[in-house]
């Protein structure tokens, strides 16, 4: 694959995981593939079942002033906030050049930068921790643990990550979502999810107070290695934040598209 079609990949397989993520949040969702814009809104307090993103490849400065218009104009149309996922690789070098000013023009202000990544790499070894055992969410008591780590992990209240995930049959049947166990006590996890012969990588975090020791790789490596045996898949993709982008290479990830989350300002 080129870089573009890496990129181009890293935005479909965001298209594709996320139209299975928010329609278990309501089948009655915001669902939608615009010209140019994927609209994927749950309109929940998890603010990452709220998401657009911008869909055609090489777009220039002006269509790129169009879409992103349209895209906060979307935005102010719902209850709740969330987040335009950009993939910068997508846009033509002028349009990079002025994403800034064109997006301050929409109303939009930049949130955080994460990376698409993507690799060959499945099967992985079994992993182990010498802290750690792994447990599958099955259970509502166990998603509830699974949504209150996203949530400190990420600065939500825990309220909104449990608005995003209690209840939902796919991430106790479909996901393969697993819990890093320190005893009985929660303190990281991930999940991986079928996705256009891919394995899809979601929502991985872990306890502020447990970082730096190594769990997040673990349990990502648990939950690659089972979403892995169980479905055959080889390719697995997945976008990063800042504090993960170094721990996916040691896995076996290649970064492609840099990538930029605008919420609408303030």
């Amino acid at each position: 694959m080129t870089n573009l079609a890496e990129s181009t990949e890293s935005m479909e397989q965001l298209a594709v995981a996320w139209r299975a993520m928010v329609l278990d949040r309501d089948p009655e969702a915001d669902v939608r593939d615009l010209p140019g814009i994927a609209v994927r809104w749950a309109d929940c307090r998890f603010a990452f079942w709220n998401c657009l993103t911008l869909t055609e490849v090489g777009a220039d400065a002006e269509l790129l002033e169009r879409r992103l218009h349209e895209a906060a104009e979307i935005m102010r149309s719902k209850e709740r906030p969330g987040f335009l996922w950009l993939f910068e690789d997508l846009l033509d070098e002028g349009a990079r050049d002025v994403l800034e000013a064109a997006a301050e023009r929409a109303g939009l202000q930049h949130a955080f930068p994460g990376t698409g990544m993507a690799g060959d790499l499945l099967p992985v070894p079994e992993p182990s921790h010498p802290d750690l055992t792994f447990v599958r969410v099955t259970t509502d008591e166990q998603l509830r643990a699974y949504a209150d780590l996203n949530s400190l992990a990420y600065g939500f209240p825990l309220e909104d990550g449990r608005d995003g995930l209690e209840g939902s049959k796919l991430w106790k049947e479909g996901v393969h979502a697993y819990l890093g166990m320190r005893g009985d006590v929660p303190v990281t996890c991930a999940g991986t999810v079928a996705a256009d012969g891919r394995l899809f990588v979601a929502l991985v975090a872990t306890h502020p107070e447990w970082e730096r020791r190594g769990y997040g790789e673990a349990v990502t490596r648990k939950a690659l290695y089972e979403g892995g045996r169980a479905t055959g898949l080889t390719r697995a993709t997945l976008h990063a934040t800042v504090a993960g982008a170094p721990v996916y290479p040691r896995i076996g990830f290649k970064p492609n598209s840099p990538m930029r989350f605008f919420g609408l300002k303030s």
